[in-house]
């Protein structure tokens, strides 16, 4: 039985129930799910609002992204697209930019893990105290041009953007894979 399927029964999703990477994918749906409707097993016992993302929400992607049975393994492209999703939900925000942080650090190290680059464990890579420009690569050798145009073709169909993402993909392939509207917030320049 998947992960969401559990959490339908349960009302709870358990980070020991996460053996592999599509568990956590489904369980990331589960808590897009809670962001978009206010209810289900991540909102539970708590006053949750429609399309709000908080800090409860931040620790139950950081929780998921880091349960026992992923941790050793790289972040995959279903994790990060449900975290694409996750992002888009979530208009309102109240969790100090833990999200933001956590989204940004799984989505480069699932890029570069997909090439072929080192990459540190999750536990490592996606805490708050370790900074993405510690480990993440800065220049395109030897990254994946190919993981990365998907990376920018997700970000080019949402209207929330990410600011540490955008700046990181545009140093590593090049501003002609964002969309113009978006360059500014990149650089912080106005056109």
């Amino acid at each position: 039985m998947s992960t969401a399927a559990l959490a339908g029964l349960s009302g709870t999703i358990e980070p020991s129930d996460i053996t592999d990477r599509r568990a956590a994918a489904q369980a990331l749906a589960v808590v897009r799910d809670g962001v978009i409707t206010g209810e289900g097993p991540t909102a539970g016992g708590r006053i949750h609002f429609s399309r709000a993302l908080d800090a409860d929400d931040a620790a139950w992607c950081a929780r998921i992204l880091t349960a026992a049975g992923v941790a050793s393994e790289p972040v995959s492209r279903a994790e990060a697209e449900a975290l694409f999703d996750i992002n888009e939900a979530g208009a309102e925000r109240s969790d100090d930019g833990r999200f933001d942080d956590l989204f940004a650090k799984a989505v480069v190290h699932h890029a570069a893990s997909a090439s072929g680059l080192p990459v540190p464990s999750r536990t490592v890579a996606l805490s708050p105290d370790t900074a993405i420009e510690s480990w993440a690569p800065t220049k395109a050798v030897g990254v994946d041009t190919e993981v990365l145009e998907c990376i920018a073709s997700q970000m080019r169909g949402r209207r929330r953007s990410n600011r540490t993402l955008m700046t990181l993909v545009a140093t590593i392939i090049g501003a002609a894979t964002l969309p113009l509207a978006q360059i500014p917030n990149v650089f912080d320049i106005g056109l």
